[in-house]
């Protein structure tokens, strides 16, 4: 199979932040440490960046992949295991529906889709998804095309409902990827793909990259399922030295 190394260098670059914003996350909210930046509005940012660079490229990279079974099978129980460890060791900071449960599903509900979707204009559909993600943004807050619509209280019941992008009243999840609005970010990466494989640009993305970029690019599950447990582990190492 053919590798696009531009693709393993930016979803290497992602991971390396995601790795970095979780260490500081781990100082701030379990080493104690004051960083006002990071409660704000550029961790915020910085928080952004990553989910959004992981989900689109994700979406994207679906088209490249050929055991789509198994590899949404796979993320999945991944986005289970994370889920199952945080409620039992440190139900405080537990992630319900976090970012490998909304990938894994993406990849799962798409295996269908594909056979409707790859009959739209890509142009036509990577502007429906950016359309649709942009005004379910704050779908969760009970809000539609940023507040003009509010939604009844009544959308808001359950743990299903919270996996589709209605989270009940004390709902909790230090890491929250609902299907609404994520799954029209991983549609729009699908879209993009289209787009670059019309306009024969998928050659510009095999040129060679950073090794120290691309190696984490290509191990971003396994290094996402172990990096947590590590850098908790050095925290609390720390805390006690």
């Amino acid at each position: 199979m053919k590798r696009y190394c531009v693709l393993d260098a930016v979803r290497g670059f992602s991971v390396i932040s995601m790795v970095l914003y979780h260490f500081m996350w781990d100082l701030v909210y379990m080493g104690g440490l004051e960083a006002d930046w990071f409660e704000g509005l550029p961790g915020q940012i910085w928080q952004q960046s990553i989910c959004l660079t992981f989900i689109l490229l994700s979406g994207f990279c679906w088209r490249l992949g050929r055991r789509r079974l198994r590899r949404g099978l796979t993320v999945f129980a991944g986005g289970a295991a994370v889920s199952l460890t945080t409620l039992i060791f440190m139900p405080e900071n537990r992630v319900l529906f976090g970012i490998l449960t909304l990938l894994g599903g993406a990849m799962l509900i798409m295996i269908p889709l594909d056979r409707v979707l790859s009959r739209c204009p890509a142009f036509l559909g990577l502007a429906a998804c950016a359309a649709a993600f942009a005004s379910t943004w704050n779908l969760w807050r009970g809000e539609l095309f940023f507040g003009a619509v509010k939604l009844p209280d009544a959308l808001y019941r359950n743990w299903l409902t919270a996996w589709l992008g209605f989270p009940p009243g004390g709902f909790f999840s230090a890491d929250y990827y609902p299907f609404i609005p994520w799954l029209f970010l991983f549609m729009a990466g699908y879209f993009l793909y289209g787009i670059f494989e019309r306009r024969d640009w998928l050659r510009f993305l095999e040129h060679k990259g950073p090794e120290w970029l691309e190696w984490p690019g290509r191990h971003a599950f396994e290094i996402y399922l172990v990096h947590q447990p590590v850098l908790a582990a050095v925290i609390k190492l720390g805390s006690i030295i």
